[in-house]
């Protein structure tokens, strides 16, 4: 069964997670933005192996440790989807914009598509493209644990950002309509920031659009 926990990094409090198979101890990061030292001391403290880095998009917070943890632990970087290269390209300039550390530069390892999936051991994560808040922004479902990973679509009472270079709030609606409810009321979001939800709870009453909002 797949496991996980979430360590807030950076300046902006963004949900880096650490999610692993409990019968293999081999683990991924879903977005490790900074705060390397941190997500690295979790990782040793609970015996995992890391394998892999999981990226759901490439705004800073979310990204801005890749290239360095990649290059200390001779890890692949999977995700996101290729509709994020311009924001990958770009890390430096979002470094000394927002006053984060140099990002160190990087190429995808395993560019991400809807559909695809990504294995942590024995465990099995779903991906599912859903742009809005940046063009190549997935999403990471754990049919079998309930959990899906959204970065920064959803939010408990809130939606992802749209007012970024290419971000598309139709888009944006479309994709957590389309794609994050058919998994499941009862499945808990880990998002971007802030706390988990369920998607159920979200669907009814997140003011933005919960079926409320809707009618």
């Amino acid at each position: 069964m797949l496991q996980y926990c979430t360590i807030p990094v950076t300046a902006f409090a963004q949900n880096a997670s650490i999610v692993w198979c409990d019968e293999t101890l081999e683990a991924a990061v879903v977005d490790p933005g900074g705060d390397l030292p941190n997500l690295q001391a979790e990782v040793q403290r609970r015996g995992l192996h890391l394998t892999q880095i999981l990226l759901t998009h490439a705004h800073i917070d979310h990204a801005g440790g890749t290239g360095e943890l990649a290059q200390a632990l001779h890890l692949p970087i999977v995700g996101p989807h290729p509709g994020d290269q311009f924001w990958i390209d770009g890390l430096p300039q979002q470094s000394a914009m927002f006053g984060f550390p140099p990002a160190l530069p990087f190429t995808p390892t395993r560019w991400l598509h809807d559909g695809d999936t990504v294995a942590v051991g024995h465990s099995t994560l779903q991906v599912r493209h859903c742009p809005g808040h940046t063009p190549g922004h997935v999403v990471f479902f754990s049919p079998e644990a309930r959990r899906v990973f959204v970065g920064d679509v959803l939010f408990a009472g809130s939606i992802g950002r749209t007012d970024f270079p290419q971000g598309n709030h139709a888009q944006l609606l479309a994709s957590i309509r389309e794609r994050l409810w058919p998994m499941g009321d009862d499945v808990v979001f880990i998002p971007g920031h802030g706390p988990e939800s369920t998607l159920g709870e979200e669907r009814r009453f997140n003011p933005y659009v919960g079926s409320l909002a809707a009618g």
